[in-house]
């Protein structure tokens, strides 16, 4: 409810949502799966304090399959202090498959490693190194933004002479 997804998300910081969907032998645990390593996450969610899935399913799915959904997602969040809050909706039109939502915060700042931060530096002074050929690029957009002030005829008029 929504006092549960307030609590997620209340200070929360980064928030990673994902969503899974399965059918088969361990439809909820490859759900469960899908969602907590989607394409569309840009990080793990690992190290998560907060922890809000859902699980919707036909009428077949069992309180086993649920649970073995939320061991894979507790985990992959690797934390023993977490709070994980998860829901259960029966949906006859799910047909064989289960689909699991998962929305993660609570997330502690990792500092990089002092050779990342190196090569940060590094491409920041590349794009430095850049910016005369971007400046360029705008000098002559400036250009032709004059000449497209000045009539076509008039333009090819003068170019001619």
């Amino acid at each position: 409810d929504f006092a549960d997804v307030k609590t997620v998300l209340a200070d929360a910081g980064t928030a990673l949502m994902g969503i899974g969907r399965a059918t088969g032998e361990q439809r909820a645990a490859e759900a469960a799966r899908a969602a907590i390593s989607s394409p569309l996450l840009e990080a793990s969610i690992e190290g998560a304090r907060n922890v809000l899935f859902n699980v919707t399913g036909p009428p077949d799915l069992t309180l086993a399959e649920v649970d073995e959904a939320a061991q894979v997602i507790t985990e992959a969040i690797d934390s023993r202090d977490a709070n994980v809050i998860w829901g259960l909706i029966f949906d006859e039109n799910m047909g064989e498959e289960v689909c699991i939502t998962v929305v993660a915060t609570g997330f502690e700042p990792k500092p990089k490693p002092p050779r990342e931060a190196r090569e940060e530096r590094q491409e920041a002074r590349a794009v430095e190194e850049e910016r005369p050929a971007r400046f360029a690029i705008e000098h002559r957009l400036e250009d032709i933004e004059e000449e497209i002030d000045i009539p076509t005829f008039l333009r090819t008029s003068r170019r001619s002479e």
